[in-house]
């Protein structure tokens, strides 16, 4: 699979899928006649981000996975949102961001040496950085959300989580 195909469809894909689960919880919160924006501060844990954090720690996970892996910068967002509408757009604002990169972008991205901010004077190879730190980091934000909505009560499943496939008819035999 190219670097390419392992991001920005797939990264789109489950970006759009957290969106329907806000959506899903909106509904949730309404037939339970409470405020959905009290979800915003749902946690798992003490020490761990909020809905708000995960939700913004995903969509930063994502455009800077892309970014360092086709040498570009990431644009910045300052993590303001407070509603479930601006974290709606803060996704939406990713994902047309990742639109904007090609297969062809992703040259040379596997032996591209990408610096670790956090790690002074540690660098990690682009093959490397996208299996050991920027698709886990991306999908540990995604479930982490996921699994705040549905410790709280919103109705999702594997299939939420997964979302659409692309599949084919079997070929009849003839």
């Amino acid at each position: 699979m190219s670097m390419f195909n392992a991001t920005v469809p797939q990264m789109q894909k489950m970006l759009r899928n957290l969106s329907a689960w806000i959506e899903k919880a909106i509904a949730h919160a309404e037939a339970k006649k409470f405020d959905p924006a009290v979800l915003l501060s749902a946690r798992l844990a003490p020490d761990q981000y909020n809905f708000t954090r995960q939700v913004q720690a995903a969509a930063d996970a994502a455009k800077g996975a892309v970014a360092r892996l086709t040498g570009n910068k990431p644009p910045v967002h300052p993590d303001t949102e407070t509603t479930i509408d601006e974290l709606k757009a803060r996704l939406n604002t990713v994902i047309d961001y990742l639109d904007g990169f090609k297969p062809e972008d992703f040259d040379g991205a596997a032996d591209r040496w990408i610096d670790l901010p956090f790690l002074p004077g540690k660098r990690v190879s682009g093959r490397n950085f996208l299996n050991e730190m920027a698709l886990p980091n991306f999908y540990f934000h995604v479930v982490t959300a996921y699994a705040i909505l549905r410790h709280n009560g919103v109705e999702l499943g594997k299939y939420d989580f997964i979302g659409s496939m692309q599949l084919e008819d079997i070929p009849s035999a003839s």
